[in-house]
């Protein structure tokens, strides 16, 4: 017998839609699991949150900033990082995970046009600046959105 093969005895789980307050013999019958008196026991209990009136934990932390929901998490790479491929090669979202110069990309990846660039290159990535196009372009490489 391990730790991993244990569970609980059959029966003795109850289920969700146990029904409550039906009497001495459900075993959950009179106050219905709520005690005895009280602001919790009454029917139209308060909110989750709700701390008797006093300004709640929520509303008493500072707020800052905004959250936008439609954030786009893009990977910046410098055209300087593509220095490490071969002469002539393919460089897509994948080639550049293989070679370690991005890590994790949720959203795409855009090329920067921080650095230099000797090498021809076809560069194959969800975007450019007007720079890194300027510079793959000249070592006479190409550069194609996705």
């Amino acid at each position: 017998m391990n730790l991993s093969n244990l569970s609980p005895a059959e029966g003795s789980k109850h289920s969700d839609n146990f029904r409550r307050g039906r009497g001495h013999g459900s075993g959950n019958g009179k106050t219905a699991g709520k005690g005895h008196k009280g602001q919790k026991a009454r029917s139209g209990a308060p909110r989750v949150g709700f701390e008797g009136g006093q300004m709640p934990l929520y509303r008493r932390i500072p707020k800052r900033g905004f959250k936008n929901r439609n954030h786009k998490d893009i990977v910046g790479i410098n055209v300087c990082a593509l220095e490490a491929f071969e002469n002539g090669q393919e460089v897509t979202v994948e080639t550049l995970i293989e070679a370690g110069i991005v890590r994790k990309v949720r959203d795409g990846v855009k090329i920067l046009g921080n650095g230099n660039l000797t090498k021809k290159l076809t560069v194959k990535v969800n975007g450019f600046s007007e720079a890194a196009v300027a510079k793959i372009e000249a070592a006479g490489g190409k550069a194609e959105v996705i």
